[in-house]
């Protein structure tokens, strides 16, 4: 072989031939710029940076990796835990076979697929999050779960429009603005879909700020705007602590599919609240997470394989998860309205559109739509309350859907 065939050889079998030479190549390349486009969004827009940059770079490593002659990836393999996951395949029980041929990012998606690191997840924003506005105003409860509306509504659109059940529950919980949560849940029920479920549940989480406030504009008046809230009440430390305790015993008792979720949240609240788990509390809200959400992040994004990603499905969810996301903000703010007559007032309908889980940016909206009508009203930790109970509400949300369609 002379020096000429050689580089001709080299050439024809590098990444840069298969974009335009191996069949559907243009998809990958497709999927290459679109992977550029997120990394500017998540790196110069700063929308869900250490998400979405991460999501980005798997996405761009599972396209880059292309092998033209053998017609598979280097690095990611889905085919691998269908016959991993497959009874009837020959290689069911053959955990070497399937390991040998496996490549970085299927060790990385065993995580992802095993429901680990979204639960992880949840165990770092348990030790991240104060309960006590929701603990200062139980009802903010209702308002987490006037926000799952958007949910079922969205389940029962994607059924309609051709959409399996499992699938349609992953549509579906997109409304719940939980990245984790809709994780976690098309994992298990639709993993074929995690990749463009991952980008519509973090991309409307980081456009809450645009999305939202036309809606709150929409549904109140401007007089329900200006209302002031009272101060809550001081919550004491053992309320707590006896808090996590009592949610994870009630919630798993009566919804045993949600234990990896909610199990996680409320350890991670544990460690934080009871006072001497300092440590396992900065560890799990610092190191443990970091390190996690880089996992997870990446694997996710590996699942964004041009071949199983262009198509008329991804834009119908992308479409789909927005209408969930929109229906959930209206049906906390409903809530918000029902709330405000029950008080004669007191009650700014505001912080209904809080109950979509994403903490705390929704609060943080809530606050400042409120501000702009009256300049003296705090809302924050008014609107904290149904914000953390939409983690809960999104958690017990799509446990209830895993029971049903999990089998």
């Amino acid at each position: 072989m002379n020096i000429l065939d050689s580089l001709q050889k080299l050439v024809m079998e590098s990444g840069f031939a298969s974009f335009f030479i191996t069949d559907g190549g243009w998809k990958n390349l497709i999927m290459v710029l679109l992977a550029f486009a997120l990394l500017y969004l998540g790196i110069v827009k700063k929308y869900e940076p250490l998400l979405l940059c991460g999501i980005a770079f798997g996405c761009l490593l599972t396209n880059l990796s292309y092998f033209v002659g053998q017609g598979e990836n280097a690095l990611y393999h889905p085919e691998l835990w269908a016959a991993f996951l497959d009874e009837t395949s020959p290689y069911y029980h053959s955990y070497g076979h399937i390991m040998s041929n496996a490549g970085l990012l299927d060790f990385f998606y065993i995580g992802v697929k095993a429901g680990i690191y979204p639960s992880l997840i949840f165990l770092g924003v348990g030790a991240m999050t104060d309960f006590g506005p929701l603990l200062a105003n139980p009802k903010s409860l209702l308002l987490g779960a006037a926000a799952q509306l958007g949910v079922f509504l969205a389940f029962f659109l994607a059924i309609c429009i051709g959409f399996t059940g499992p699938e349609a529950a992953s549509i579906g919980i997109i409304g719940g603005a939980d990245g984790p949560t809709a994780i976690y849940l098309t994992s298990k029920l639709a993993p074929q879909l995690l990749g463009p479920i991952a980008i519509a549940a973090y991309s409307y989480m980081a456009l809450i700020p645009m999305i939202q406030p036309p809606l709150m504009k929409l549904m109140t008046t401007e007089k329900m705007r200006k209302v002031k809230m009272e101060q809550t009440r001081e919550v004491s430390k053992k309320e707590k602590i006896i808090f996590p305790i009592v949610v994870a015993t009630f919630v798993i008792l009566l919804l045993p599919s949600t234990a990896p979720l909610i199990g996680c949240l409320m350890l991670g609240n544990l460690f934080r609240e009871c006072g001497v788990t300092d440590r396992l509390s900065d560890t799990a809200q610092n190191a443990l997470m970091n390190i996690v959400t880089i996992f997870l992040a990446t694997s996710v994004g590996a699942t964004m394989v041009a071949q199983s990603f262009l198509n008329w499905k991804t834009l119908m969810i992308i479409g789909l998860g927005l209408v969930s996301f929109m229906i959930s903000t209206i049906g906390g703010l409903f809530g918000g309205r029902v709330m405000y007559r029950l008080s004669g007032g007191r009650i700014n309908p505001l912080i209904g559109s809080a109950g979509v889980s994403a903490v705390p940016m929704a609060a943080r909206v809530s606050q400042d739509v409120a501000k702009k009508y009256n300049k003296s009203n705090y809302l924050l930790m008014h609107a904290m309350g149904p914000n953390v109970a939409g983690v809960i509400g999104s958690a017990i949300a799509a446990g209830f859907l895993l029971s049903i369609f999990g089998g």
